[in-house]
C-alpha cells in the first residue's frame, strides 16, 4: 500500500472515530477482517501492523497540518456566510487557502510533533465587521497565529478583502499578507450574513 494511501487512512480513522476508538481497537477490528479475508495482502497486513508504530515527527506534522486546514476552510466559509461566500469562492480556493496553508506549515514546523496534538484553531469565527477568520492557539490557551479579513477601499477602487496573519512573535503587530480578493464597488455584507 502506497504511503500517502495508508497515511489518508490513518487520518481518516482519526477523524471519523475522533476518539471514540483507541488504535488497538482499530488494529483488532482490522487484523479480525484480514484474517476472515483469504485475499490479505502484505500491503494491508503491514498498514494493519503499523497501527502500533507510533507516528513519525513528519506523519503527526502531516496529520496536524491536514486536519487545520480542514477546520481553517470550514471556518472560512462559515465568516463569508451565504452572501460572501458564493462570490468569492473560486478565489479563496485558488489564491487564500493555499496561502493559508503555508502559513500552517510554518507553525507546524516550530514545534515537535508530539506538541502539535495540544495546539487547537478557534470554533467561532468573527461576524458583523470583525476580522477574524479563527486562531491557532497553544497549550497555554494563548494565540500563536491569527488569521484574519479585512476590508479595504481604495479610493475610486471598489472594495476588497485582505487576507493576512500576525503571529505572536512580534505581539500580531505585523500584517503577512495572503492575498486580496476583489469584491465590487458596492458596500459588501457583513460577515457570516
Amino acid at each position: 500500500m502506497p504511503a500517502w494511501l495508508r497515511k489518508s487512512l490513518v487520518v481518516v480513522i482519526s477523524m471519523v472515530t475522533f476518539g471514540m476508538v483507541s488504535p488497538a481497537q482499530v488494529n483488532g477490528f482490522l487484523t479480525t477482517t484480514t484474517e476472515r479475508s483469504e485475499k490479505s495482502t502484505a500491503a494491508e497486513t503491514s498498514f494493519v501492523d503499523s497501527l502500533d508504530v507510533p507516528l513519525d515527527e513528519e506523519e503527526e506534522r502531516e496529520m496536524f497540518i491536514h486536519r487545520t486546514m480542514m477546520e481553517a476552510e470550514q471556518q472560512s466559509f462559515q465568516k463569508f456566510g451565504a452572501k460572501i461566500g458564493p462570490v468569492i469562492e473560486d478565489d479563496f480556493r485558488q489564491t487564500i487557502l493555499p496561502n493559508i496553508e503555508k502559513a500552517i506549515e510554518m507553525v507546524a514546523f516550530q514545534y515537535p510533533g508530539e506538541k502539535l496534538n495540544s495546539l487547537r484553531i478557534t470554533e467561532i469565527p468573527g461576524g458583523g465587521e470583525s476580522e477574524k477568520i479563527f486562531h491557532i492557539i497553544g497549550d497555554n490557551g494563548k494565540d500563536i497565529i491569527r488569521f484574519h479579513v479585512r476590508r479595504d477601499q481604495p479610493p475610486k477602487d471598489g472594495f476588497w478583502f485582505n487576507f493576512h496573519y500576525h503571529t505572536y512573535h512580534d505581539n500580531f503587530q505585523t500584517h503577512y499578507e495572503l492575498g486580496r480578493i476583489f469584491w465590487a464597488k458596492n458596500t459588501p455584507p457583513k460577515w457570516k450574513s
